[in-house]
């Protein structure tokens, strides 16, 4: 148990049951996600249900102006290095004991009776979320945004990667993120500038704008209250640099609506891959922090700050976090990946990513970097040729 002073922790897995996961009509094992409604379907009867979720039942949910201290969901507490991968179930079919490899699954299926075994309760390596948003675009929709993607940029695209193109590898991936509540209180000292009148002095070439303007003592003081702040929890993902990768590009499909997520079930997860997540909440906690100050400077500045036309100058910003709540959760992203082998012998991952909940779609794609070039050296010349005609015009 936490001491008082301590997180508090919300045991998101308490309802879960190691091993046989049954239909709640017929009792079958063979369940699936249906990925046109996003709820799960039994494969017999054909019954379909969702996993807890709402408002009354999610704890991500909850009300955020009256969280206090740190709340966290038992699947976003630290991983322990040591816990082993392999884990042993008994069937509760037949009794034989089964084994699940965490690290490549949260399913398996028993070699005797052939009911399907589920990893749901949160063991410590990362492997079981707090959440899961179930994906909701079906793969041959996923396959066309990318195609038409892929089409808008075939003029300067690699010919090698237009021959190699195949979309229909597009590949469902459940990526790890943390999703935090923040009820905070911000605090921001500076001076900012109004501008009076605007005038020209000098003459000729020495003629030139000059501005006046009032410099004001500005003061601002608000709660801020932010919900469903995502952010990667695979140190991977968060790896930014464009030299190596294209990572960024992740981010650049969101936003999600992590308010219509689910309690995990593995289920969900059957027929899709998934990473697992690598990093505490305190190796992203700075960047949460600083998201937080981003989130309430521009708050101020959009509804505050319109009489200081000429600016403001912030000299003392601080951002005091009064109560936070974790979630571990999973998010579902349509990734095809395409690996280049560059000239210089190093290779370059370039990814086509589609949000599985709204569509939107971001990638890039290896480019022909003689033809950009011989493009750009055309546009150059046009260019010369026409400041030339000017010229000679005026």
């Amino acid at each position: 148990m936490a001491p008082p002073d301590g997180p508090q922790i919300i045991a998101t897995d308490s309802s879960a049951k190691d091993g046989l996961v049954k239909c709640p009509r017929c009792g079958a094992t063979e369940i699936a996600l249906n990925t046109a409604s996003g709820l799960l379907r039994c494969g017999f009867c054909r019954h379909e249900w969702t996993g807890q979720g709402g408002d009354e039942e999610l704890f991500i949910n909850q009300d955020i102006p009256s969280l206090s201290g740190m709340v966290l969901g038992s699947g976003s507490q630290d991983i322990v290095a040591s816990t082993e991968d392999v884990l042993t179930f008994k069937c509760s079919a037949c009794g034989a004991e089964v084994v699940i490899n965490t690290a490549e699954t949260t399913q398996a299926r028993c070699h005797w009776c052939r009911n399907k075994l589920s990893m749901n309760q949160q063991i410590p390596n990362g492997a079981v979320p707090d959440i899961v948003l179930p994906f909701t675009m079906k793969k041959e929709d996923a396959v066309e945004k990318i195609r038409a993607f892929v089409k808008k940029r075939r003029g300067f695209a690699h010919p090698r990667f237009l021959k190699e193109f195949a979309p229909e590898n597009v590949m469902g991936v459940y990526l790890p993120y943390m999703v935090v509540d923040i009820n905070a209180h911000a605090r921001f000292a500076g001076e900012g500038e109004h501008r009076t009148r605007t005038y020209t002095i000098g003459s000729g070439d020495n003629k030139r704008q000059v501005h006046d303007a009032d410099v004001y003592s500005v003061r601002r003081e608000l709660d801020v209250y932010i919900n469903d702040l995502t952010v990667e929890s695979s140190s991977e993902r968060r790896d930014q640099d464009a030299r190596r990768n294209t990572n960024n590009i992740i981010n650049a499909v969101m936003p999600f609506d992590v308010e219509n997520s689910v309690g995990y079930d593995s289920n969900y997860i059957a027929g899709f891959t998934s990473e697992r997540r690598d990093t505490n909440i305190d190796q992203v906690a700075p960047l949460v922090q600083r998201q937080a100050g981003d989130i309430a400077r521009h708050k101020v500045a959009e509804e505050t700050l319109g009489f200081y036309d000429r600016g403001v100058r912030w000299e003392d910003q601080q951002v005091d976090i009064r109560g936070q709540r974790w979630a571990a959760a999973y998010l579902p992203v349509w990734l095809y990946s395409y690996h280049q082998q560059r000239s210089n012998g190093k290779s370059f991952l370039h990814y086509v990513a589609v949000n599985a909940r709204t569509g939107k779609t971001m990638g890039s794609v290896p480019v022909n970097q003689p033809k950009l070039l011989a493009v750009a050296a055309a546009v150059q010349v046009v260019g010369m040729i026409i400041g030339t005609i000017l010229m000679v015009v005026l």
